[in-house]
């Protein structure tokens, strides 16, 4: 059984990219990127898919102070089922979080009790696409919201989130497009950039704030 490790080499990343004329010339614009942070760092699944709940379509700053709250209720830093149990859905509300979210974090927590979100050493013997449709069966949680956490968290090389506007966006000026293409145009588009995907990502989200610079800044899926 093949083990995966969280990260990769992104000068050999680097390397292979810069083999599309289009890409490369960015690239060589922008200059090497380096590996993301959250490489590095030890994370737990489950306090990070419900903190993926409590930001979606807030601002950082808003769903900062949200979670802070949540947090004091709770009286600890870490949001799994035993901690969340500690407070009823009345103060969830009165902390700001939505209904929707409320219903979102019991579903996970469920999950989490029932033995269905793999944890860090499971999911470091299970490929990328395992690992999505291992998590989006959980409320609240969609494809882009897990491969955020194989691009940034787990360091997975081959991920291309190809429903992200500012991915579409990226690839709109690599290719001199008149409109964005479509994920499923991306998709076959992103086949040149295997087994990199992630770091032409990283790149093309980039681009668009490069582009953004002049038009204003690139709207993002779930961001």
């Amino acid at each position: 059984m093949p083990r995966y490790r969280r990260g990769f080499d992104v000068e050999l990343a680097h390397a292979h990219l810069l083999r599309d004329q289009r890409l490369g010339a960015w690239m060589r614009r922008l200059g090497p990127l380096s590996a993301p942070p959250g490489w590095r760092k030890t994370f737990d699944p489950v306090d990070a898919l419900a903190r993926a709940i409590l930001f979606q379509q807030l601002s950082g700053k808003a769903a900062a102070t949200i979670v802070g709250r949540v947090e004091a209720a709770i009286g600890s830093p870490r949001l799994h089922a035993d901690t969340l149990a500690r407070i009823d859905d009345a103060a969830l509300r009165a902390c700001g979080v939505s209904g929707n979210k409320a219903l979102a974090l019991r579903d996970l927590a469920r999950r989490e009790l029932a033995g269905e979100i793999p944890g860090l050493r499971q999911m470091a013997v299970m490929d990328h696409e395992a690992i999505i449709q291992a998590l989006v069966p959980v409320r609240g949680i969609g494809r882009w919201t897990v491969e955020m956490m194989l691009m940034f968290r787990l360091g997975r090389p081959d991920v291309l989130p190809v429903d992200d506007l500012g991915i579409r966006k990226g690839a709109q000026r690599v290719d001199n497009l008149e409109t964005m293409p479509t994920p499923k145009e991306l998709l076959a588009r992103g086949e040149r950039w295997g087994p990199y995907r992630t770091y032409a990502g990283l790149y093309l989200w980039r681009i668009a704030d490069a582009d953004a610079q002049v038009e204003g800044p690139t709207s993002r899926s779930q961001q």
